[in-house]
């Protein structure tokens, strides 16, 4: 058959896989998009996990970490299963930040939340707890690392307010603060900073050898960047909590999470991991938290999360 011939016939027939190709690809891509946004957004789950950090012969400490609730008052399903969690009657609670998208979520926040709020319970705050989210390109957080910004020249959340209504139920502010809070007949020694990823964190103010009359040591931070993780090991911790990453948010099957949107490493991106510093080694607990900014409304493979640690007696 003439060369020519040959070619004008076979032309088409590429034109078409190509084509089929790349339509095929856009219908997976809308579908996964779908995905994350119609079903494992709103896809909550309870993780659960154990460690062994209090004193041989103690009775266990059921800790309900909660992060990242990113709250709008249109999210209904999100109010309903965070009200549920009272059921699970932890002895205490604590909140690692980023609990609001709008001043308006202020009150349904604290309805939500409701008899959790009269448990023992400490709280940090993140960034979306001082400033509204805004618009961002999502493959920056991959091309260009963690994000940054002034926080004076983003519009203002009603920090004081929201800071006031957990105070009010009695919580405990860990804000650059220290507490030591009698729980569940564990004397726990606490120590906290403001979100580390717009440089409120002061841990140098509270820096010291941790109280040895303390039954559990526990630091609290919104964002777990190294300088803060590693101060807090450094100083006899026995327990890091922390949000912010959002687990990855979005992740990949195997992979896992493709960013943490701060210096820690992917691997432990979320869940419950070790951190070690100064020859000395803290277990680290990450939460995916339970929203994302309402700009990104989407998760993959990385469903949303509240966390309820069981910790247990160390082992002789």
């Amino acid at each position: 058959m003439p060369r020519g011939r040959t070619t004008t016939a076979t032309r088409p027939g590429w034109r078409r896989v190509v084509g089929g190709t790349v339509l095929g690809g856009a219908a997976f891509g809308a579908s996964c998009l779908a995905y994350a946004h119609f079903i494992e957004l709103t896809d909550f789950r309870l993780r659960r996990f154990t460690a062994r950090l209090l004193p041989p012969g103690a009775a266990p400490l059921r800790i309900l970490h909660v992060s990242d609730i990113h709250l709008l008052p249109s999210q209904l399903k999100k109010q309903h299963w965070i009200a549920e969690l009272a059921a699970l009657e932890p002895d205490l609670v604590v909140s690692t930040g980023d609990s609001l998208s709008s001043d308006t979520a202020l009150a349904v926040l604290e309805s939500s939340l409701g008899p959790l709020l009269d448990k023992p319970g400490v709280f940090v705050f993140g960034s979306n707890d001082y400033v509204r989210p805004v618009m961002k390109n999502p493959a920056d957080y991959v091309v260009k690392g963690p994000s940054s910004y002034k926080v004076e020249e983003r519009a203002q959340l009603a920090t004081e307010e929201l800071r006031h209504r957990f105070l009010h139920r009695g919580w405990v502010d860990l804000n650059n603060h220290a507490a030591t809070l009698e729980v569940a007949g564990h004397r726990i020694e606490f120590r906290g900073t403001d979100d580390p990823h717009i440089g409120r964190d002061e841990y140098a103010s509270l820096a010291g050898p941790a109280d040895p009359t303390a039954d559990l040591h526990v630091g609290v931070t919104h964002a777990p960047y190294a300088r803060v993780l590693d101060a807090m090991t450094a100083d006899g911790m026995d327990l890091l909590l922390a949000g912010h990453t959002h687990g990855g948010q979005v992740c990949l099957p195997v992979k896992g999470a493709l960013v943490t949107n701060c210096d820690l490493d992917t691997a432990r991106a979320k869940g419950l991991s070790s951190h070690s510093a100064s020859g000395r080694t803290a277990a680290l607990h990450v939460s995916a938290g339970l929203g994302t900014s309402p700009f990104a409304p989407y998760r993959f493979f990385c469903p949303p999360e509240a966390t309820l640690l069981t910790v247990l007696p160390r082992q002789t």
